[in-house]
């Protein structure tokens, strides 16, 4: 009985031995399929990852592909170039626009923006009182300053009327400034001698007349007189002279005897040269007078026609040398009289609606391109002949770029702007006079070099 009981407990602790032999067994198993997993997931993101990462660059690849295909297909060709030279090309620095450029492209910036009423109005200096419609202008007041904002004249010129005082005479013209949307000329007629409005009004030193500093024989003598003009205009607020007389008195009772520098173009033409100098060291913009030439008549434009009998190489060997060294000088503004010239234009056409005189002679052959104005247009020899609105219309037609004292502003303007509606007068010849006119006005605006 012994025998078999020890069997039995065998048999028992074999079977607990198998059962946990299985169980460790079962353990081991689930372990290692549990690993397995872990390894399969790992393995599969990788495979995954490297999938994706392979396909992404196969799906990118094409667009590069696209990308070289298109710039090598641009207008111009790529050329290949070294790194070096790609370089200097980034580093290489836009070239400074000139002086003459900058003012170029403030004076084109300018005009672009202006009104055609506006533009039109520019081409007219005239006086306060044909503006405002007052007697006699001693004051910039309400009334300039609504006149101002209807016409946007060009220039304003005053005279000895105008002038009381310095302090006054100041005022007024700081505040015409200041009232003027658009930048001004301020005109005055002085010569020295007998034509000195600012002097002759006891505001100034008076200068000698022309044909006194001519007498001396010294041109340096005509260097100080716009020097000294020059000096007492600026400081009351004028910033155009018409002055110098570039005209040659070579007739006996020649119309312009006290106020040309001489007889003769050869001696004349460098004393014209010096006062502009003069003058446009002082900041004052000098403008010659009268083109072509009127010292060779006695009969006066400010009382009727007045005929010139020169041939014209008699013009060309005498009054044109004048202008023409008075242009070479620096010369920005030139007046056209009224005086007729057969011999240039073949009739007795005004020299100032003369489109032979104006365009063919003074731009074309003589080379000038500053402004060309003409002489006072309430002149008899234009008033009694013209209307105001036709004689205007004439002289720009002829190239002159502004409109002087016309006899009836309000008629000359509104005939102006109509004949540019209707297309008779081109808006672009309009702008052409303009930046004639703004390259004067702006040219402070512009640091030279």
């Amino acid at each position: 009985m012994e025998r078999q009981g020890r069997s039995e407990e065998e048999k028992r602790e074999d079977r607990r031995k198998r059962r946990i032999r299985n169980q460790i067994i079962s353990y081991i198993s689930l372990l290692v399929i549990m690993a397995a997993v872990v390894l399969g997931g790992i393995y599969g993101v990788r495979v995954w990852t490297s999938q994706r990462l392979l396909q992404k660059e196969n799906d990118e690849e094409p667009s590069e592909s696209e990308e070289i295909k298109d710039l090598l297909a641009s207008e111009p060709p790529l050329e290949l170039e070294s790194e070096s030279t790609v370089v200097e090309e980034e580093e290489e620095p836009e070239p400074e626009p000139t002086p003459e450029e900058l003012l170029e492209e403030i004076v084109n910036s300018a005009i672009e923006v202006m009104p055609l009423e506006d533009k039109v109005a520019g081409l007219f200096f005239v006086t306060p009182e044909s503006i405002t419609g007052v007697d006699k202008a001693i004051k910039a007041g309400d009334s300039t300053r609504d006149a101002l904002n209807q016409y946007h004249v060009g220039g304003l010129v005053y005279f000895a009327q105008n002038m009381q005082d310095k302090e006054q005479l100041a005022e007024m013209i700081g505040n015409t400034v200041v009232f003027s949307s658009y930048p001004l000329f301020i005109g005055v007629d002085e010569e020295g001698g007998d034509v000195s409005r600012v002097a002759g009004s006891g505001l100034a030193e008076k200068v000698s007349s022309a044909r006194e500093i001519g007498e001396t024989g010294d041109a340096g003598n005509a260097y100080l007189a716009g020097g000294t003009i020059g000096a007492y205009l600026a400081e009351l607020g004028f910033n155009v002279d018409f002055a110098p007389v570039a005209d040659v008195a070579n007739v006996d009772g020649s119309v312009m005897a006290k106020r040309s520098y001489g007889g003769e173009a050869a001696l004349a033409a460098p004393f014209v040269t010096s006062m502009l100098q003069g003058l446009k060291e002082q900041g004052i913009t000098a403008c010659l007078k009268h083109f072509p030439g009127i010292g060779s008549t006695t009969q006066d434009t400010h009382d009727g026609l007045a005929v010139i009998g020169r041939t014209a190489e008699e013009f060309r060997a005498e009054e044109f040398t004048v202008f023409q060294a008075g242009i070479a000088a620096g010369a920005q503004m030139i007046m056209v009289s009224h005086a007729a010239a057969p011999s240039l234009t073949g009739d007795n056409t005004p020299s100032s609606m003369s489109p032979a005189v104006v365009t063919d002679i003074l731009r074309e052959e003589l080379g000038f391109d500053g402004v060309v104005i003409t002489d006072a247009m309430n002149m008899k020899a234009i008033s009694e002949y013209y209307g105001a609105d036709e004689a205007a219309i004439s002289a720009l037609k002829a190239g002159c770029d502004m409109i002087l004292m016309p006899d009836d502003f309000q008629l000359a303007y509104d005939g102006v702007l109509q004949a540019v509606r209707d297309g008779y007068i081109s808006e672009e010849r309009i702008n052409d006079s303009l930046r004639r006119i703004y390259r004067i006005k702006f040219a402070d605006r512009v640091t030279q070099q």
